[in-house]
Formats: C-alpha cells, structure tokens, sequence
C-alpha cells in the first residue's frame, strides 16, 4: 500500500510484513506467486462487538477508512457491525452463530467470554471463514490474527498508581468491575488491585459489575457514595464505567473530591477530563484497530500470512495532555 491515513511509525512496519511478499512459502518465485489469490469481487466482513456502544464507533471508523484506502487499488469492500444490543453471553453467541452461517469473507470478533468464544471462532474457521479478533483475544482458538490492545493488566496497575499519587496515597476507593466475563475487564481491575496493595492506607471498600452500562455505573457510583461519605477515588475498567462515576460524582457535588480514572476516550470522557471531573484515563487506539483489521482480512483473502498478534498500545491521558 502507498498511502495509509493516520498510522503510527510504531506500527508501519507491520504492513511491509503483510504485503511484502510474505505469503506461505514455496520453493520458487514462481510457485509462490501461485499462492497468492488476486481478489475479483467484492469481499464482506462483518465485525462482531461485544455490546453496542460508542468506543466501537471509532473502531469503525478506522474500518471505513481503510475500506476508502483499498477502494482507491481496485478493491471493494463492505463492512458491518453487527453488536448485540447488552453485553450478554447467549445473545453475543447468537450473533456469531449467525454470521458463520452467512459465510462472509472476512469475520472480526470481539470476544465476550473466551471461553465460549472458542469453540465458535474454531467453528468458524473449520466452517472456512477468515476469522481474526479484536479488541478482546480468545487466544486459546485457531483464529489467525488479534487486534487490539494487550496490556490490560499494566493499565488498571497505571491508572492505580496514578489514583493513589492523587488521593496522597490513603483513602478509600472503589471499583467499577465491567462485565466479569471479558478477560480486558477482568485483567484491567487485577492490575488495580495489584497497585493498591503498595499502599497499605488504601482500602477498596466496593467493588461492583455494571455490565458496560452506563446507567448501571451512575447507579452504582450513586449507591457507593451514600455508603462511604468519605471516598476519594473510584477506578472505572472500561469506557463507559468513568463516564458513569463522573455523572454521580458531578450531580453530587463533589468534583475534586472523588478522584476518578478509567479506560479510553470518547468525546464525554475528554470533556469531564477537562472539566476536572475525571483525573486521567488510558486511552486505546480504536481507529487503528479498525483499520487494521481490515488490512489483515484483505491479507488473508489473498493467502498472505498475517501477524499472529498486533498490540495498538494505549497511553494515559489527562487535564495537562489535552491543553
């Protein structure tokens, strides 16, 4: 590819590995050009999220704009999310279940519980379907690519000792935990906890699922503050979970004296950054998972090998950074 849109240095040398030649081997030029199968119509991908919701938005975005990219080379490409509408095991199933038996050319998931999702994604595959994840692994599934984020565990740690430097190293905090069955939720509380325990003058005096609803998370928040008057910090794990202790923290008066951090960056969380709601949060790279991700199903579709994992990063963001 000649021309990329808003990729990273970091990052640009994974796309030489994917479409310089780097197809399964053979024993000579001319047989490995046999391998590659040139693309003569119009390829489908569906992703397949774990709820509806906006940080999936910027996800596809980054999809489109590669789609737009591959346009310009004389391939076309249709993209659909297809999102369950609650973050549920049963219904996220359903979902996959149906897209393997539409058979597109290229199927992206984001796992809800690996532990079910494996089983499927392999259905998948043995179904012939080009499948990769994102966002969220099932790293015990033959998928062939995953795209996303990998350091779940270092973010909830950072964001931990970013709260315990803000609140003076004592106090008590509490958790918004996500949904308990995805491993970035899981891991990205694991990882906070684990920060804590450095601060003996810390206590964790809730800890609380919401589901990746944000309604639940101002619930919650509501909820904790009436039973401790004097918290001083709640860590949120994903990205609607800030969002909804931010709200509760507001309405009640008292911004600046509940610190609060979480995960990612849609637009709302940047505006309670800069009003001195939310002290930081770890932003992901959605719109380059987005786009990736499509590179790599449009790798598969031509019999290129593509990179088993492919970490997009994230960094903390604060009131300082956004100036």
């Amino acid at each position: 590819m000649k021309k990329l849109l808003k990729l990273s240095l970091a990052i640009l040398p994974v796309l030489a590995v994917c479409f310089a030649g780097n197809v399964k081997a053979a024993d000579n030029p001319a047989d490995q050009a046999k391998l590659i199968k040139p693309i003569d119509k119009k390829l489908t991908f569906v992703f397949i999220p774990k709820v509806i919701h906006p940080w999936y938005d910027v996800v596809e975005q980054g999809a489109k704009a590669a789609v737009a990219d591959f346009k310009k080379q004389g391939i076309d490409i249709e993209v659909k999310f297809d999102s369950p509408p609650v973050a549920d095991i049963s219904k996220h199933m359903g979902v996959i279940e149906a897209n393997i038996s539409s058979a597109p050319d290229g199927l992206a998931i984001s796992s809800l519980d690996p532990a079910t999702d494996t089983q499927l994604v392999n259905d998948a595959i043995d179904a012939g379907l080009n499948v990769i994840t994102f966002d969220t692994d099932a790293p015990d599934s033959n998928r062939k690519c995953y795209v996303g984020h990998d350091g779940d565990y270092d973010d909830g740690y950072d964001l931990g000792q970013f709260l315990a430097e803000k609140i003076g190293k004592k106090g008590k905090v509490g958790i918004l935990a996500g949904s308990l069955s995805a491993t970035n939720h899981v891991n990205r509380v694991k990882g906070f906890k684990a920060a804590m325990k450095e601060f003996p003058d810390i206590e964790i005096v809730f800890e609380r699922p919401d589901n990746d609803d944000l309604q639940k998370a101002v619930e919650l928040t509501e909820n904790a503050l009436q039973a401790n008057s004097d918290l001083v910090g709640i860590f949120g794990c994903n990205a609607s979970n800030p969002i909804g202790a931010a709200r509760a923290v507001k309405s009640a008066g008292l911004t600046g004296k509940v610190h609060i951090v979480g995960m990612d960056d849609l637009e709302e969380t940047i505006q309670l950054i800069q009003e001195g709601v939310i002290d930081a949060t770890k932003a992901q790279r959605q719109w380059d998972i987005g786009y990736w991700s499509v590179v790599y199903l449009v790798a598969m579709n031509e019999n290129h090998t593509v990179p088993e994992r492919h970490d997009t990063g994230a960094r903390i963001i604060t009131a300082d950074d956004l100036k």
